[in-house]
C-alpha cells in the first residue's frame, strides 16, 4: 500500500456533537450587513456570527471552525436576519419585528448598551439565542442541522422561560440518502488570531 499524501497532518475523524435545539447564551463575534442578487431582485440581511458563550457547548462554533479540514473553512454559527425593503408590505412589518426582537434582547442583556444603527458596536456583546434543527438537502444527499432561529434576552434563558423552537423539514423534498456529519469531535486547538474575524 502507498502512503497517502501530507499523512502526518491528517487529523483523524471523531463522532461528531451535533448541538442540541434549545435556548444558550451566545456572543457576537462579529455582524455585517450583506446584499445578494435573487430571483425577486436584491434583497440585504444582517448576518450575525456568534459562539455559545457559557455552559457545555462553549465556544462550540470556535471549535467546529478549527476542525474543519478544508481550505474554505466556514463559520457555522449565524443568524441570520433578513432586513426591510422598506416597501410597505406586510412581510416589511414582519421583517422588522423580527429584527427589533434581536436588537432589544442585545439591549436587555448587554447593561447600558444601546443599538445606534452600526453593526460593529454589536461584537462582544451577549444575547440569548433559541435554536432549531433544520432539514437540508444538497447533491442528493439530506440531514439535519441545528441552526439560530431567534433572538431572546439573556434572562430569558437563564431563568428557562422559552419554548424550543419545532424542527423545520424541508417542504418540497426529493427522495434523498440521509448522511451523517464528517464533523470530527476532537480539535487542535489554535490561536484565536486563526479564526475569520
Amino acid at each position: 500500500m502507498r502512503k497517502f499524501n501530507n499523512w502526518e497532518n491528517v487529523k483523524a475523524a471523531g463522532d461528531f456533537v451535533a448541538l442540541p435545539a434549545g435556548g444558550y447564551i451566545a456572543k457576537i463575534m462579529d455582524a455585517k450587513e450583506v446584499t445578494f442578487s435573487g430571483k425577486n431582485g436584491d434583497f440585504s440581511r444582517l448576518d450575525v456570527s456568534l459562539d455559545i458563550a457559557e455552559g457545555e457547548y462553549q465556544n462550540y462554533y470556535k471549535n467546529d471552525y478549527k476542525s474543519q479540514n478544508l481550505e474554505d473553512k466556514k463559520w457555522r454559527g449565524v443568524l441570520r436576519l433578513y432586513l426591510p425593503k422598506e416597501d410597505g408590505s406586510k412581510e416589511d412589518d414582519w421583517t422588522k419585528s423580527i429584527f427589533r426582537a434581536f436588537t432589544e434582547a442585545v439591549e436587555e442583556s448587554n447593561q447600558g448598551y444601546h443599538w445606534d444603527w452600526d453593526e460593529t458596536t454589536l461584537k462582544g456583546k451577549v444575547f440569548g439565542c433559541l435554536f432549531r434543527r433544520e432539514e437540508w438537502e444538497y447533491k442528493d444527499k439530506s440531514g439535519w442541522k441545528t441552526q439560530p432561529y431567534r433572538a431572546v434576552s439573556v434572562s430569558t434563558i437563564r431563568e428557562n422561560k422559552f419554548e424550543i423552537p419545532k424542527d423545520k423539514p424541508l417542504q418540497n423534498k426529493s427522495t434523498v440518502q440521509l448522511t451523517g456529519s464528517t464533523q470530527p469531535e476532537t480539535v487542535q486547538l489554535l490561536d484565536d488570531e486563526d479564526l475569520p474575524f
